[in-house]
């Protein structure tokens, strides 16, 4: 039996910057035409924040975990379409996109290490293996959890703002808050299993980094994505 698996560079362009995004896009350019429906966005945007958020705590795929993280986002962003502030879900579209292609590369670069396997129960040490990678993969989890100063912080710090000022139902601020913070938890869940736990799988097909001209591209990412909220806000 033969199994088609989608390349991890496809997916990063896939997930961060035209399939997944581009109906978010859409939504923006068009948000004047959606004020008689924000009661269906809001709703729409919880339960898919909601829902993602739980099944990326309890997912073991390590490509699922990215995607359904990336639809986490995608329901934070109509959710504040919903408000009217469309510049705002433009902003974090756009930090989104940054840190999903940095995090889409180097997770392509911990399956082809690992042979090809993408559950993380069978992937652990990789801080002893892969460095470079892994402070790359950091930051970007730094910047989707929103710590402060790092690119994600700028909009998801705002986002939070606008909810707490404004009068909304309490029921849907605190699925909001819920949300959030599931985010946090997935994405110290990933850590542990990839990270913090002893190696326990599969050989290694390769021990190497990755090559001089691969590190120094994805550098360059990962300054973008370090400043990026900086310079955008």
């Amino acid at each position: 039996m033969v199994i088609f698996v989608t390349p991890t560079p496809v997916s990063a362009l896939v997930h961060s910057s035209t399939l997944v995004t581009a109906g978010v896009y859409l939504l923006i350019r068009f948000h004047l035409l959606l004020e008689n429906y924000s009661f269906v966005l809001i709703f729409i945007g919880l339960i898919t924040i909601l829902i993602s958020g739980l099944a990326a705590n309890f997912e073991y795929d390590l490509k699922k975990i990215i995607a359904l993280s990336t639809l986490s986002q995608l329901g934070l962003i109509v959710t504040i379409l919903r408000l009217g502030l469309y510049e705002l879900a433009f902003f974090h579209l756009l930090i989104h996109a940054l840190f999903k292609a940095l995090l889409f590369i180097c997770a392509g670069n911990f399956i082809h290490l690992i042979g090809e396997c993408q559950d993380i129960r069978f992937i652990g040490g990789l801080v002893y293996k892969t460095p470079i990678t892994v402070i790359y993969f950091n930051v970007r989890n730094q910047s989707l959890c929103g710590i402060p100063f790092f690119s994600g912080f700028y909009s998801k710090d705002l986002i939070i703002e606008v909810y707490s000022m404004l009068r909304l139902n309490s029921l849907i601020y605190l699925i909001i808050l819920i949300s959030l913070t599931l985010t946090v938890s997935y994405t110290v869940r990933l850590l542990n299993y990839l990270i913090f736990t002893d190696y326990c799988g599969f050989r290694m097909n390769r021990t190497e980094e990755l090559r001089d001209e691969i590190v120094y591209r994805i550098g360059f990412i990962f300054i973008i994505v370090l400043f990026s909220g900086t310079v955008l806000i």
